[in-house]
């Protein structure tokens, strides 16, 4: 099993509902085990498109799933709770990222980790250090 962080968050109707939601999704994955979640910190949109406010959060999980399948079981989370991809950075019920996949670095066709912006993201150090993630 390989211990990941998991960002997460939403700006769409019921986001506390929608968080809520994944984390179940998550837990009842027989393929993952959600450990713990960071606070939930309500955050502004890093967006030119014009939008809502985030709550947003960082996810441990284990898993022995691949760094893909683990990305597609998130995807397939996003979908059921009815994320539709549109345009970059719309606005969005369910927003699921692979922050850390373990020590291990991935630079695939749609898939990089550690996740490529999370040092932009002030919630997502935030959460990384709340978990005791050393180096966030």
């Amino acid at each position: 099993m390989v211990t990941c962080y998991i960002g997460i968050g939403s700006n769409l109707g019921d986001r506390r509902g929608y968080i809520d939601k994944a984390v179940g999704e998550l837990k009842g994955s027989k393929d993952i085990m959600f450990k713990r979640s960071s606070s939930i910190y309500e955050t502004d949109p890093v967006s030119d498109i014009p939008q809502g406010k985030f709550l947003n959060g960082v996810l441990e999980i284990a898993t022995a799933l691949t760094p893909r399948a683990l990305l597609k079981e998130l995807n397939r989370i996003e979908e059921k709770i009815g994320r539709r991809r549109t345009v970059k950075d719309a606005p969005r019920e369910i927003d699921l990222d692979i922050l850390y996949y373990g020590d291990e670095a991935v630079k695939e066709d749609g898939l990089v980790i550690p996740h490529p912006r999370l040092n932009e993201r002030e919630f997502v150090l935030k959460g990384l250090r709340e978990l005791g993630k050393v180096g966030a």
